[in-house]
């Protein structure tokens, strides 16, 4: 992408205008307000960035400063003024100039994604691939792939998100990582088992009404919908009773949540295959011990622990 020169200006902020472009969609009122009352005191610090547009210089970088600037009647802001980027460019620049500075909500990144990566692909005739959008944008791998999961959800619930983002972060219960972690586990859960693929929208209502009423306790619980998935295969759990506590979930009719299917399916399993971990990892530290000789150079706190967990396990291993 070329360079763009850029001169400092004092505009009028009637002359500014904000970017149709502009991924960013919500501005909290509180993160407004104490802006304009940073504004008030100390005046503009960051200067705005635009590009000449006509009679007009639309808004690459600043639209909350130039808000709170016409709420206070300022004469003028400074202005960083370049030249016209393409459309691609224009959202590139905005997706940078952000990525610096600040932490975008991922809806607000999501939002203009897509665009991107259609414009790329009209202007070098294939779409970004994830290592290129992540050059791109400066966003990470992993924040790309979580903007997909909000790009691929359906129109209404997009909608109740925004809603939420609207709301101070403090506030905010049906949050992005709400979202985020539902559809992780979600498509796990149709890859898995397929029947459910047909019915996924009641699903997500269900699982919605469940977590606003406290059914499911923690967004972090859906990691849990996905192991009781995962098991089908990766632990030997019989098709038929992950059907069963999965349906259990998703029936909007019965108090049963996440951690009551885990716990009557796959907790003791997962629990069991962790500890062969630390039992095969014990196990060469103690191999090493003896092989060493250094049984003198043990802790004798650890000394301690493994006589108990010796005593335990000649209870356990008894008959």
């Amino acid at each position: 992408m070329k360079t763009h020169s850029q001169k400092l200006k004092a505009l009028d902020p009637a002359l500014l205008r904000p970017n149709g472009e502009n991924p960013r969609l919500v501005f909290r009122q509180e993160e407004m307000d104490t802006l304009l009352t940073s504004i008030d005191k100390h005046g503009i610090q960051v200067p705005l960035t635009a590009f000449k547009d006509g009679r007009h210089y639309t808004l690459i970088d600043g639209e909350r400063r130039w808000r709170c600037a016409r709420k206070l009647n300022l004469q003028t802001v400074p202005v960083l003024v370049q030249d016209k980027p393409t459309e691609l460019e224009n959202l590139v620049l905005m997706y940078n100039i952000h990525a610096l500075r600040e932490q975008w909500d991922y809806y607000t990144i999501a939002s203009k994604l897509q665009r991107v990566m259609e414009l790329y692909d009209k202007e070098q005739g294939e779409p970004p691939n994830e290592s290129t959008l992540s050059e791109l944008t400066g966003l990470t791998r992993g924040a790309i792939r979580r903007c997909q999961l909000l790009i691929d959800l359906p129109e209404r619930f997009k909608k109740m998100l925004v809603l939420e983002l609207e709301k101070p972060k403090t506030q905010q219960r049906l949050s992005e990582d709400f979202f985020i972690e539902m559809e992780k586990s979600l498509k796990t859960v149709t890859k898995r088992l397929p029947e459910y693929s047909n019915r996924i929208d009641p699903i997500r209502d269900v699982l919605i009404k469940k977590f606003q009423k406290g059914t499911i306790t923690a967004v972090t619980d859906f990691r849990q919908l996905s192991k009781i998935a995962t098991a089908v295969d990766g632990l030997g759990l019989a098709h038929s009773t992950a059907k069963r506590a999965l349906d259990a979930v998703f029936d909007g009719t019965r108090d049963f949540g996440i951690k009551d299917a885990y716990s009557r399916t796959v907790e003791f399993e997962y629990e069991e295959k962790a500890v062969a971990r630390y039992v095969s990892s014990l196990s060469e530290f103690i191999s090493s011990i003896v092989h060493d000789d250094k049984r003198d150079a043990l802790d004798q706190d650890l000394l301690t622990s493994l006589k108990q967990l010796y005593a335990q396990l000649r209870e356990l291993l008894k008959g």
